[in-house]
């Protein structure tokens, strides 16, 4: 066996037992200098196609001066340039969203992909363990673009083949630490690509003063707070169900406290009605003058509510039946908001077990069938385990506050919300700076968004029920 092998082959074969096999290493095939030279011209070739391409104003820029200074000198090419210079300068001023839109945002991200992504990519992706080696070869994931908006960087990339985004997703830490940004977050677009966004800002660092009033009465959306891209969150209430889970102080009463408050003019205008259950006695009962008789903090006076909003429900859905599918807020019908507070003491925690009947009937009844006839129900809770809120999947809006464990995000936003990147349980637990702010996923859309709501203060609650006593 050993002359029929090719040679230098022999010396490398290593036996120690018997039974062990037998392996050859591959011969070398040394490539050409003038090979290896064509090949590097050719990509770099094709590179700057590609650059041209996607690119075109940040490339033809700095060419067409070079090409005014050869021609004519710096004089007349700094003679041509400066109105030029002079009236973007003058347009970024003035107008400095419409600059941002048309020009700027190109210029930023072709200048973070050039001196941040493409920089630092191949280290980012072997550090992060997100590139391969296989039989002496690197694989590495395509960086495809780079899109800037006002706050973030939304990088789209190109996985390897096997990758899945549960992979990357792992290591958005890392993808974040390696670009230098606060936070990246991991969406998978299509078939082999991923969108990373990594945040340049944060514009839901700080509080968020109350919102205005609406100056029409209106049933939805709400008017809550603002997104993390800057726009506002608007939340529609008429026609879903809302779950707000939150730990102690995560900022539950800034989202119930800024529904109600949008949702006041339709209350004066007899378009829609709270009721309030507050088992607490802390939250809601700052403004029970703006509930009327439909508050109530007893277990048993919430047990009565409950049954009185299903009879509502019925009656409504009895004269509907035949007629009308979905429900248009009137001064007869007007739209029924059931704001719960802490809905785990009525449920899980009641130690009376015929109130616990009662109460966790009334929900599951008014969940599954309410919002086709126009009521609708606002829950908060702390705990969402399945052992304490066995309804949860009942409610098609979700927002998940701060959280204590990463296994509860799952609970509150659905299989893979922390996966695409909803991390509420690495919200701040400072009041001033994580206060409001959590995640949202509506029945429409799977994917989780960022948000902070408006934080309505006591004198905010105060002058809504004085203006409500001024216009009684």
């Amino acid at each position: 066996m050993f002359r029929k092998l090719p040679g230098d082959e022999t010396r490398n074969l290593v036996s120690t037992t018997p039974e062990t096999a037998v392996v050859f290493r591959p011969a070398i095939i040394r490539t050409p200098a003038a090979v290896t030279l064509v090949i590097w011209a050719w990509r770099t070739l094709i590179a700057l196609i590609r650059t041209l391409y996607r690119h075109p104003i940040a490339c033809l820029l700095p060419l067409a001066l070079g090409f005014l200074c050869v021609q004519y000198g710096w004089r007349t090419t700094l003679l041509l340039t400066a109105p030029a210079l002079t009236g973007l300068t003058a347009w970024a001023i003035l107008d400095p969203a419409g600059f941002n839109r048309l020009l700027g945002r190109r210029l930023l991200a072709w200048w973070r992909l050039m001196a941040n992504y493409r920089r630092h990519w191949n280290a980012v992706m072997d550090v992060s363990g997100l590139a391969r080696r296989i039989h002496g070869r690197d694989y590495q994931p395509r960086l495809l673009r780079v899109r800037c908006d006002d706050w973030a960087d939304l990088v789209t990339v190109r996985m390897l083949k096997g990758q899945t985004a549960r992979d990357w997703s792992d290591r958005a830490d890392n993808l974040a630490q390696g670009f230098g940004a606060p936070t990246c977050r991991i969406t998978h677009q299509r078939g082999d690509r991923l969108l990373l966004t990594f945040s340049r800002t944060d514009p839901l660092a700080t509080p968020i003063p109350a919102r205005a009033l609406p100056p029409i009465p209106t049933v939805g959306p709400i008017d809550i707070g603002i997104r993390e891209d800057g726009h506002p969150w608007t939340l529609d209430l008429h026609g879903t169900h809302v779950l707000i889970a939150g730990a102690t102080g995560a900022g539950k009463g800034s989202v119930l406290w800024s529904a109600i408050r949008g949702l006041l003019p339709a209350v004066h205008a007899g378009l829609a009605e709270i009721w309030a259950l507050d088992p607490k006695l802390m939250e809601l009962s700052y403004g029970r003058p703006l509930f009327g008789p439909r508050y109530a903090a007893d277990p048993a006076d919430c047990a009565d509510l409950l049954d009185d909003a299903v009879k509502v429900m019925q009656a409504r859905a009895a004269r509907f039946a035949g007629h009308s599918r979905t429900h248009i807020a009137t001064v007869d019908d007007p739209f029924v908001l059931v704001v719960v507070d802490e809905i785990a003491f009525l449920t899980a925690y009641q130690a009376d077990r015929d109130l616990k009947r009662r109460i966790s009937a009334a929900l599951a009844t008014l969940t599954t069938q309410g919002r086709a006839v126009g009521v609708g129900v606002m829950a908060a809770l702390q705990d969402p385990r399945k052992e304490v809120m066995n309804i949860r999947n009942l409610f098609p809006d979700k927002i998940a506050l701060r959280l204590d464990e990463s296994e509860q995000v799952d609970m509150v936003l659905g299989d893979g919300a922390r996966d695409r990147g909803a991390l509420a349980d690495h919200i701040s637990p400072v009041p001033y700076v994580g206060a409001g702010v959590g995640y949202v996923r509506l029945e429409a859309s799977p994917d989780p968004i960022r948000v902070r709501a408006a934080y309505v203060s006591d004198a905010d609650i105060h002058a809504m029920v004085a203006e409500l006593r001024q216009a009684a």
